[in-house]
């Protein structure tokens, strides 16, 4: 699944060619993704102009006319620009036509995603109870430590959890405990405020270079200028499950929390 970084990075990708300028035509061919696309987006893009692209944890934002254009990519969607009348393939569900010539297409082969409308998109029920981005100064060890107080879940699901911090994935997540010294099944509940501190240090550190990196290759997916991001290749644990540990040599560990993989190091994570 496209991660806060991969999102980030299609964000960017795309954002130079969508923004000055107008919609000319929008080409619907399937509906029927995770919420069926609104019957009236025609009539709310077609002719207006694309102002700006945000992000607001994995959903992108893209102000159009008066209101703006909700996406998310799901478990295996991408967005790319192509020439207008690209032959489309098989699970290319949206075109949204540009006068610049190219055409914004939405690909979804799994058809999780999302392209939503709202003319207040920090009210809508996908976004009003979020909690803060990891690279704002409103996340902070502090914030996680207060958050955790009582918590005696798993600290990984727990800084999964989008209503305490949005965006820390799987990937990253495993990615700045084992940083931080953290072993993912400790309660988070019992970590100190000092440790908190350095895990959100890292969780920050790194997302931010992954974005910087362009995103992390996953089988079904590559940043939105049609490359492939170049941080899988600097993963420390996750997915290398039975493998040596890079730092202790000792082999990796594996286990299961809130229904997800999890790998560490049972030496380097305590």
């Amino acid at each position: 699944m496209p991660e806060l970084p991969e999102v980030e990075t299609t964000r960017r990708g795309i954002a130079p060619y969508l923004e000055g300028k107008r919609v000319t035509q929008l080409i619907v061919r399937d509906r029927r993704l995770r919420w069926p696309i609104p019957e009236d987006l025609a009539i709310q893009i077609e002719d207006q102009v694309f102002t700006r692209i945000d992000r607001r944890a994995k959903y992108l934002l893209m102000h159009i006319g008066g209101g703006v254009l909700i996406g998310h990519l799901g478990m295996s969607g991408n967005m790319r620009l192509v020439p207008i009348g690209t032959p489309a393939a098989k699970h290319a569900h949206v075109d949204i036509e540009l006068d610049s010539g190219l055409a914004l297409r939405y690909t979804d082969p799994r058809r999780f995603g999302a392209l939503l409308w709202s003319n207040d998109p920090m009210a809508h029920p996908l976004l009003a109870s979020l909690g803060p981005e990891p690279l704002s100064e409103a996340f902070n060890g502090e914030l996680l430590y207060q958050r955790s107080r009582g918590k005696r879940s798993a600290v990984k699901p727990f800084i999964m959890d989008n209503a305490v911090v949005v965006g820390v994935g799987n990937i990253y997540a495993s990615e700045a405990l084992f940083a931080a010294g953290i072993d993912p099944r400790r309660e988070a509940g019992r970590i100190s405020k000092a440790r908190y501190v350095q895990l959100a240090l890292e969780i920050k550190r790194i997302l931010a270079y992954a974005i910087e990196r362009g995103g992390t290759t996953l089988r079904d997916f590559t940043g939105g200028d049609g490359q492939p991001g170049y941080f899988k290749q600097e993963l420390f644990v996750y997915g290398r499950g039975g493998e040596l540990c890079k730092v202790c040599g000792r082999t990796l560990s594996e286990c299961r929390l809130g229904q997800r993989s999890s790998v560490y190091c049972s030496s380097c994570q305590r």
